[in-house]
């Protein structure tokens, strides 16, 4: 299956998600490009929306090989692997920096893309945690593991495309989870999607002030 674009693989994912419309869903998602999968399930489960603010932790000399992941909230997660760690001889010093650094990153982000909207509510509802697809696993882990400590009453896993071990290894994390591509030699993510730009900080604060825009809107006139 080779998707059209980040709304497309929403869409297909939203409807694989509607048994769980009346269970009190928020979604979830990792910026950036988990944010146009996520408002697609937001809307199409009349639920909140809101992102989780993770930044992987690379190795030095090959970024885009996750170390390790860092996600905020009222006690940062910090999910390292250290036996890869230990395999690539990464120092302790470079961990410690690169964490300190996308800290910084992710406090940036929250400031742009949040604008001081308040987060919804997560404890005691169904918790729908959102990603564009996944290939090691270590920032999606990590993201799972910060909502946790929020207290949903359950948490669910949405992907559009993943591996099959590391889903597996991601169930252990969540109450359900849901995928709709698991090839076996995943390669790089963009290649089951037409079109799977670069997505812009204010791509991401569009989709977000639209879905709070949605909500109040919903709440105006549902039922009291």
């Amino acid at each position: 299956m080779k998707f059209a674009d980040r709304e497309e693989a929403g869409r297909r994912l939203a409807d694989k998600l509607l048994h769980l419309k009346d269970r009190q869903p928020v979604v979830l998602a990792l910026p950036r490009g988990g944010v146009a999968v996520g408002f697609e399930i937001a809307q199409a489960l009349d639920a909140p929306f809101d992102i989780v603010l993770v930044r992987k932790i690379g190795v030095p000399w090959q970024p885009e090989l996750a170390l390790g992941a860092v996600t905020d909230g009222a006690g940062h997660e910090i999910f390292i692997d250290r036996d890869l760690a230990t395999s690539l001889a990464v120092p302790d010093s470079y961990i410690e920096e690169e964490t300190a650094r996308q800290l910084e990153e992710i406090e940036r982000r929250r400031k742009s893309y949040c604008e001081g909207r308040p987060a919804p509510e997560v404890a005691g509802r169904t918790a729908i945690v959102v990603d564009d697809g996944i290939a090691t696993g270590a920032t999606m882990r990590v993201a799972l593991q910060a909502v946790r400590r929020r207290g949903p009453a359950r948490l669910v896993l949405a992907v559009p495309v993943a591996p099959p071990d590391t889903l597996a290894a991601l169930r252990k994390e969540v109450d359900e989870a849901v995928c709709l591509e698991m090839p076996i030699g995943l390669g790089a993510i963009g290649f089951y999607y037409r079109d799977f730009h670069q997505m812009r900080d204010s791509e991401v604060t569009d989709l977000l002030a639209r879905a709070q825009r949605g909500t109040a809107s919903g709440a105006a006139v549902g039922p009291s």
